[in-house]
């Protein structure tokens, strides 16, 4: 499917998108005018940014995330599932580019890639550009959640064959994918996890160091042990997550200074009643859901930045409206997100019923 030769529908819709991305830019202006707007990466007056933690990088409020699920709905080669795109197709890297141009464009500054096909993917798509994109990294196939990558001498490797294999000189945020129970390694893996980490730091190769994990209570442990490294962390923050008044994660998070990125904001797509196409006939009541979570999840300051897979440039621009509008939901917004989060975890299959489990957190 192209994103050329717009049907009338989508001519309405990206003309209604375009409106309100005019409207409000004063507002998100100030609030990036809090910071030296000149230490911003890519900065633009119309997108919002947030301090990372101790890294003391500015992120843009929105961020990339690197899964492109439903891909398959933009670019036919696409295969039907997550990871099944052919990253060599030039209909694939034609999606990645000009997603990449728009994120760029609307002031977005981070993209975070997870796996290898995404480093490869995304390095590609910022070849020319990367002085306007911090890159995450992580090869999670060859990471510490498989028995092979649990030493500190194997990690490194992955990590500098990654960045040779992708043409990466430096990663701004090698963040390890752990187990999603990352309480199951033994402290001698994370041990080796921190060694390999603070090594490629030292070396320049990383900027910052984190991890990423769905294991509440370990993240507090290893954020606690191993505060002076962890620089981020990327976990589950959903549009139903609601932080608890004490021995929460994010009392731990702010104590030490750690930037977080939100992953599944959108409940892994099931908060949508379309099927991400452009011409679906739900496509604007998915855009407004889509704004109204990521509303919701600004909220809350100790986010820096929720990462969404974004699978057309409409996404991103939708990404780049949610920022700029009104950040608290009245009454009726949120009941209707109430509704569309309560329907979505409904609708959840059997192996994803964990996201419940980041209701309270």
């Amino acid at each position: 499917m192209s994103e050329k030769g717009l049907t009338r529908r989508q001519f309405v819709q990206a003309g209604a998108l375009a409106a309100g991305l005019a409207a409000g830019a004063a507002a998100t202006a100030a609030q990036a005018g809090q910071a030296d707007t000149r230490k911003i990466l890519n900065y633009n007056p119309d997108m919002e940014y947030r301090r990372l933690g101790k890294t003391g990088l500015m992120v843009s409020a929105v961020s990339l995330g690197g899964h492109w699920k439903r891909i398959n709905k933009m670019v036919r080669a696409a295969g039907v599932g997550w990871l099944t795109a052919d990253i060599n197709d030039p209909d694939f890297q034609k999606n990645r580019y000009d997603v990449v141009a728009r994120c760029i464009e609307a002031g977005i500054n981070y993209i975070d890639a997870c796996c290898g096909a995404e480093v490869i993917a995304y390095t590609r798509a910022v070849k020319g550009r990367r002085d306007r994109i911090y890159m995450g990294f992580s090869w999670c196939e060859k990471e510490i959640r498989h028995p092979d990558y649990r030493t500190k001498e194997a990690l490194l490797k992955v990590f500098e064959d990654g960045l040779e294999t992708s043409g990466l000189d430096y990663a701004d945020l090698w963040r390890i994918t752990m187990h999603e129970q990352s309480g199951r390694h033994t402290e001698g893996e994370v041990e080796e996890m921190m060694k390999a980490l603070e090594t490629a730091k030292k070396q320049g190769k990383a900027r910052f160091i984190g991890f990423s994990s769905h294991d509440r209570p370990h993240i507090v442990r290893m954020i606690e042990k191993y505060s002076p490294l962890v620089d981020a962390i990327c976990t589950p923050y959903t549009a139903k997550t609601k932080e608890l008044p004490q021995d929460g994660i994010f009392q731990t998070v702010r104590k030490h200074d750690v930037g977080v990125f939100g992953i599944k904001p959108f409940a892994s797509n099931f908060l949508f009643k379309g099927d991400g196409s452009l011409d679906s006939p739900a496509a604007k009541e998915d855009d407004e859901l889509a704004r109204l979570a990521v509303r919701c999840i600004l909220c809350n300051p100790a986010i820096t930045a929720p990462i969404p897979g974004l699978i057309n440039t409409h996404q991103v621009d939708n990404m780049a409206l949610a920022v700029k509008e009104r950040r608290q939901l009245d009454r009726a917004e949120k009941a209707r997100l109430d509704r569309a989060m309560d329907e979505a975890w409904a609708s959840l299959p059997p192996d994803y019923q964990w996201l419940k489990d980041w209701e309270y957190v």
